[in-house]
């Protein structure tokens, strides 16, 4: 049962934005970003939809969480700046099949400690871009990124 980490599609600039950082929302293209994602990980049939408590994550994953029906809980571990709090996160939860939205500094320290670099893809193939997505397993006592999710470009 897999773990499906999310980096959040796109907002605006941190800097254009006048307010707080956490109510900074998606732009058009990160709408269409987190609409493209429900196809992407329905099939995975996520139990649970967990989302930092920044208002871009909790809209990447709305459409999904809309779709099947699941309430969008606010996790703090998976916030700015908590990568040891959303590792420990993803250990409990293994063998749970769920999906989890962050952000790039939380998504890259969970590469470099699930060491995804000891795969057969090289290491910047697994950089997690905006509206992507990380399989991760439970393979006997750790964790493993198994696959990467990415959208079509759009044309």
């Amino acid at each position: 049962m897999p773990l499906l980490v999310v980096r959040h599609a796109r907002a605006g600039r941190r800097s254009s934005y006048t307010g707080t950082d956490a109510e900074r929302p998606l732009s058009a293209r990160g709408r269409a970003q987190a609409e493209a994602l429900v196809p992407l990980l329905a099939s995975y049939r996520p139990r649970r939809v967990l989302s930092s408590p920044a208002v871009r994550c909790f809209e990447t994953v709305r459409p999904l969480a809309d779709t099947l029906g699941l309430p969008i809980e606010s996790v703090g571990e998976l916030g700015e700046g908590n990568a040891p709090a959303a590792l420990r996160l993803l250990e409990r939860m293994a063998g749970e099949t769920a999906v989890l939205c962050t952000h790039r500094d939380v998504a890259t320290e969970l590469l470099e400690t699930l060491g995804a670099d000891r795969g057969t893809k090289a290491r910047h193939q697994l950089r997690l871009l905006k509206g992507e997505v990380w399989v991760v397993q439970s393979t006997g006592s750790s964790l493993e990124i198994v696959d990467h999710l990415h959208q079509e470009p759009r044309r």
